[in-house]
């Protein structure tokens, strides 16, 4: 079953980066959700609602999870979910930009167990399954090899690197930024940097696709406690992400709760 997910995710992706296609650099319409939740525009409800349709129809035991649908505690009730985020990045869609992304995955008894990341800008695409390589377009991709946190490139925020957030010590390392969370896990995973990390909470549909891809490539993939992500929470929301090889992981584990 994960590699029929599979199929089914990476058609569904491209499906839905046609369509947000139509409205990329053409002025949509952009509300805002108030709060912390930043931005929607219309691509982001056209992509949702195709993508509600399409995958339900093909698996109509699934739940639901996605940013831009109310929440159900109907999700709850099932062993396997799809956990959505029609666009990852949606102020830097609104703005122009091309690092944004669609978001695709499938849960089973809180893990993930299909990702996809498509970014329709570069047509580039990232998959994993459980049973499956990690690929981007195609070619099997492996995190960064790198040993030592020290002067490593993280693709991280500044206030991430604040001092009080790291007891052990601030990590000496070159920081890098992509809009999309979900493109910054795929690109950790892929090693051309050494590794991402986020310590404020994350909703699980930014994080559900890109944790497997970057897990299944080598990185070790946990919150800022340590723990291993477990997925239809609830809350839906994780506290932090880390992707990085095996040994900046320990590292930096030390360095955030001495661990």
């Amino acid at each position: 079953m994960p590699a029929r997910d599979l199929a089914l995710l990476t058609d569904a992706a491209r499906e839905a980066g046609r369509i947000a296609m139509r409205y990329w650099r053409k002025d949509p319409q952009v509300w805002d959700k108030g709060g912390e939740h930043g931005p929607v525009t219309e691509a982001d409800l056209a992509v949702n609602d195709m993508l509600k349709a399409k995958l339900l129809a093909a698996r109509p035991d699934y739940g639901w999870l996605s940013e831009e649908t109310p929440d159900s505690a109907e999700r709850l009730a099932v062993d396997t979910v799809f956990i959505i985020d029609p666009i990852d990045g949606t102020r830097a869609f609104v703005a122009g930009e091309e690092t944004w992304a669609h978001s695709l995955a499938v849960a089973h008894k809180g893990r993930v167990t299909a990702g996809v990341v498509y970014l329709p800008a570069i047509d580039r695409i990232y998959v994993a399954s459980e049973t499956s390589a990690p690929l981007r377009d195609g070619e099997v991709i492996r995190a960064s090899g790198r040993e030592r946190l020290e002067g490593s490139n993280i693709l991280t925020t500044k206030a991430n690197m604040a001092p009080e957030k790291w007891p052990g010590g601030v990590p000496e390392i070159t920081r890098s930024f992509r809009a999309s969370l979900a493109y910054r896990m795929c690109l950790a995973a892929e090693g051309r940097f050494d590794g991402m990390l986020t310590l404020r909470d994350a909703w699980e549909w930014d994080i559900a696709a890109g944790s497997l891809i970057a897990e299944k490539a080598g990185a070790v993939v946990t919150d800022r406690q340590g723990k291993h992500l477990r997925f239809n929470a609830p809350t839906a929301l994780a506290e932090g992400v880390l992707a990085l090889p095996p040994k900046l992981h320990a590292e930096a584990m030390v360095r955030l709760v001495g661990t």
